[in-house]
Order: structure tokens, then C-alpha cells, then sequence
């Protein structure tokens, strides 16, 4: 039986706020000092059932999840997450994005809000839209809304009116062929003065800074 330290739980909590990470999440989240010594630990953690892995589609590397054993140590819902095969970019996008905030903003992983968080504040009822992350820095309030399709109009707004009417500002990241959804979001900036609006590449290269 191995015996488990506070980084081990954190790699529990980080996985069950973030639905399913990948190994290079879980060095950073975690704080691993390299990806050899985190693969070491998740490989024990895997053979102890604390952890699955699976290979979902091809390119994307193995996604981790909790089993019930190790949601149990954390008292969540021991239900087991349902993947989306549509949803994995998104959330492999999401994830790696909120990473590089954290490392350019200094945030902390506690500082950043998930998606999930946010619905399991709403408690039981209708379901709101909430967008992929949310972070406060300098006492204002962020939100994070990755999109790699373009959505209908009608529902764009809608989660942009929502934003506007709870965030200081709210940020829209978008990938490089998404052109459509960019001009939309260009043509809201006049009605909606808090969208910052930018795209994955500049994120991970360093390039965006909202305080500039």
C-alpha cells in the first residue's frame, strides 16, 4: 500500500475541479520538478487504483481520472466522470491556457476557479452558463471563455451579456482559423465594454498581457 503525501492529494483535487488532466497538468499543478518524477508517482498512484488512464483519440496523450478510491479520500461525489469525445480539445485547450495564466499572471492553482466549481456553487436547479475559468487579480474579476467552434449567435450573446453582468472583464481566447467568431466578438466590444479578446497562440507564446 503506498503511503500517500499532501502532493498526492493534490494531484487528487486538481483532477476532480478540473474533470480529467494530462501528465504535463498534473507536473505543474502539483509542482513536480520534472515529467520523470511525475510519471514515477502517477504510475504509482495508477497501480494502487487511486487513478485511471486512458487513451481517448489519437493525439491526445493519456487523460487521468480519479476512481472512486481516491474521490472517497477527498469526499466528492464518488460518480465517475463522463467523457465527451467532443469536448476533449476544449478541455485540453482550456486547461493548457489556464496553466499559462497561472504562470504569467503568478497565480496559484487555488487562485483560478473551474468551470465545475462554479456549477457545484450553484447547487441543484436550473443550469446556468458559467464560463471555462475565472481568476481575481488586483481585487478585479476575470473570466476565461475558450472557444474553438463558433456557437450560435444567439447563445454567444447570451453567455457574453451574462459575463458583462458578473466579471470585470471577460476574456475570449479563440485558435487561429476561428475568423467567424472573432469579427462577432469584435462587433460586441461596442455594446459590451469588458471583452478582451485574443487567441491561443498569443496566449502560449507569452504575447498577451490584459494589463498592457
Amino acid at each position: 500500500m503506498a503511503e500517500l503525501g499532501e502532493r498526492d492529494f493534490k494531484i487528487f483535487r486538481e483532477i476532480e475541479r478540473w474533470r480529467y488532466c494530462l501528465g504535463r497538468h498534473i507536473q505543474f499543478l502539483a509542482g513536480f520538478s520534472s515529467q520523470r518524477t511525475c510519471d514515477r508517482r502517477l504510475r504509482l498512484l495508477l497501480s494502487e487504483d487511486f487513478l485511471t488512464r486512458q487513451i481517448v483519440i489519437y493525439g491526445v496523450p493519456s487523460l487521468y481520472m480519479l476512481t472512486r478510491k481516491s474521490k472517497a479520500l477527498i469526499f466528492v461525489n464518488k460518480r465517475q466522470e463522463q467523457i465527451r469525445l467532443d469536448q476533449i480539445m476544449h478541455d485540453v485547450a482550456v486547461l493548457d491556457i489556464a496553466i499559462c495564466f497561472m504562470k504569467n499572471l503568478a497565480l496559484n492553482p487555488p487562485n483560478i476557479k473551474t468551470e465545475k466549481q462554479l456549477h457545484q456553487l450553484d447547487g441543484f436547479g436550473e443550469r446556468k452558463h458559467h464560463p471555462d475559468f475565472i481568476f481575481t487579480k488586483d481585487d478585479k474579476t476575470y473570466c476565461v471563455e475558450v472557444e474553438l467552434s463558433l456557437k450560435s449567435k444567439a447563445r454567444l450573446e447570451k453567455n457574453i451579456k451574462s459575463n458583462f453582468l458578473t466579471y470585470d472583464y471577460q476574456i475570449w481566447i479563440t485558435n487561429e482559423n476561428a475568423i467567424k467568431l472573432s469579427r462577432l466578438l469584435e462587433g460586441y466590444k461596442t455594446q459590451y465594454s469588458n471583452i478582451v479578446i485574443t487567441n491561443i497562440e498569443e496566449v502560449k507564446n507569452g504575447v498577451f498581457n490584459i494589463f498592457e
